[in-house]
């Protein structure tokens, strides 16, 4: 098997996992990471060799840009004291800690290459947390925080792993220095990605075409993140500037098809490029027991060490954060996300799983510096998957279990009193919009009437429960006169589409003008829908 054989069983892996995971209740990036284990044992299952700097700028850009895709700014926003508590201070308490244990256990290792483990180790990875939270039913605040403590600790930690990582190399570190990178960089990524985000705003307009739009939108994270890494800066927050800003301006409410389009596109990239990386993450394991070869006990002593503190910090860190947070929270009255109870506060714990960064950064330390070997690097390797594997493979299978036994659920009374507010307000603008025609335009009594019928209607099919019981009758007698009619149509659409591809293939017939008349039978079928 070669390596391009390799990628296609990835992929293959990726798209077959997510309905086994769904069948076993078990997530399916944690299914991967224990597919590619496996491969990795197999003998005729070659080596994986990515260039690591690669792979940072191929794998995160898409993923962060499709994660971004189920947040928004107004949520980003007001969940800002929580994410700062993870994702920046958090980073730094856990890199502390994970670095002077390191220290301690690892004969020999310097200060800074010990900080470079920590930083690499530090952040949650967030397609693991949000692919195994986001289908476990748990309240949207708890997913809220997860999904941008996972967007944003990257940054931080990447911004100190190449601060540690300088330091190895010239053997002087400057605090001073290191938070000035740390400034610069998220300046000049914010910059990049508002530019960015203005200038492909402005694209997307004249293209027109759905199919160039979505073309444009994969191009634009990894153009975001190559930039702003050209310029000093951080490509993760460049990536996710971008996306922010488009997911807040970029909207058009009438491009139906193009959001139907782009949303089952980049459904699709976050299945394939999640399912490879974590069956990378796997894959590596056949190296990095070679590493290990007759120094199994010392190792594993480290690396449960190391896993234990990373453990442990996110523990300490989250029982007085969530506590502090709630207090604020009813000082100020403030409209964020926060755990409200010790079992939702085990849970966001529980959910610290380390992934596809952390094994980025650790495959990407240099061999040597300055003609001699990187101080520990194989033991910084060793210990870094120790933690990215037992978390994900341990955390991520008992999570479900977790999540069963505290009893933590969404607050479906909530969702559905926003469901209901939204259908209310469907209806209203409905009407609206309809009162401003009829005052410019001749319409019929009885035409008016059956429009009128179809303001509530639209909202109606979104909550049911918002009309009184008379309404109700006479919509549910509406949908199944109309669910007849549209039974009937769809047959009568499904014989035209069987009919223009029985003349696919007929001789003479041109096959651009047939797939033309099969979209516009397509799009007919959409759009009939009730």
């Amino acid at each position: 098997m070669d390596q391009l054989a390799l990628l296609f069983v990835l992929l293959f892996g990726a798209v077959v996992m997510v309905p086994v995971g769904d069948r076993l209740g078990l997530p399916s990036p944690v299914l991967m990471t224990l597919a590619g284990a496996v491969l990795a044992l197999l003998p005729f299952v070659p080596n994986v060799e990515v260039p690591p700097e690669y792979i940072l700028p191929i794998v995160l850009p898409p993923l962060l840009y499709a994660a971004v895709q189920r947040t928004s700014w107004r949520q980003f926003t007001a969940n800002l004291r929580p994410i700062f508590l993870l994702a920046v201070l958090l980073v730094f308490a856990t890199t502390a800690a994970v670095a002077a244990v390191a220290q301690a256990v690892v004969p020999g290792m310097p200060v800074a290459a010990a900080v470079v483990l920590g930083a690499l180790v530090a952040p949650p990875d967030p397609v693991a947390a949000t692919a195994v939270a986001g289908k476990l039913g748990l309240p949207r605040r708890m997913v809220s925080i997860l999904e941008g403590e996972g967007l944003f600790n990257d940054v931080t930690a990447i911004v100190l792993y190449h601060v540690a990582l300088a330091a190895v190399i010239s053997g002087s570190f400057s605090v001073p220095g290191a938070v000035g990178s740390l400034v610069l960089s998220a300046v000049v990524a914010i910059a990049v990605g508002l530019v960015l985000g203005w200038v492909t705003n402005q694209l997307m307009g004249r293209l027109g075409d759905p199919t160039l739009q979505i073309g444009l939108t994969l191009l634009v994270p990894f153009v975001a993140y190559v930039l702003a890494e050209e310029f000093k800066g951080s490509g993760v927050l460049a990536v996710l500037t971008c996306a922010l800003f488009l997911a807040e301006y970029a909207v058009d409410a009438d491009d139906v098809l193009g959001r139907l389009a782009g949303y089952t596109f980049w459904e699709v990239v976050d299945t394939l490029v999640t399912g490879v990386a974590f069956g990378l993450i796997g894959l590596e394991l056949h190296n990095i027991l070679g590493a290990a070869a007759g120094r199994w006990g010392s190792l594993l002593g480290a690396g449960a060490a190391v896993v234990g503190v990373v453990v442990a910090v996110r523990l300490v860190w989250l029982l007085p954060a969530a506590w502090l947070a709630k207090r604020m929270h009813k000082r100020r009255d403030y409209d964020e996300d926060i755990p409200m109870s010790w079992r939702e506060t085990v849970i966001m714990w529980w959910s610290g799983m380390r992934g596809v960064a952390s094994v980025a950064l650790a495959l990407a330390i240099p061999y040597g510096i300055d003609g001699g070997p990187f101080p520990a690097r194989d033991e910084i390797l060793f210990i870094a998957f120790a933690v990215v594997l037992s978390t994900l493979i341990i955390q991520g299978l008992t999570l479900p279990w977790l999540v069963r036994k505290l009893r933590v659920r969404a607050d479906t009374d909530a969702a559905d009193e926003l469901e209901r507010e939204l259908a209310l307000r469907v209806i209203k603008a409905s009407k609206h919009r309809l009162k401003e025609i009829l005052e410019v335009e001749e319409v019929s009594d009885e035409v008016a009437d059956q429009l009128a019928r179809r303001a509530y209607d639209i909202g109606a099919r979104i909550a049911p429960d918002i009309v009184d019981e008379e309404r109700r009758e006479l919509f549910e007698k509406r949908i199944s006169r109309l669910k007849k009619v549209q039974r009937i149509q769809n047959e009568m659409l499904s014989a035209a589409r069987h009919e223009v591809l029985a003349a696919r293939s007929e001789p003479g017939t041109d096959p651009e003008i047939v797939d033309r008349v099969l979209r516009h039978l397509d799009v007919r079928s959409l759009r009939a829908t009730p």
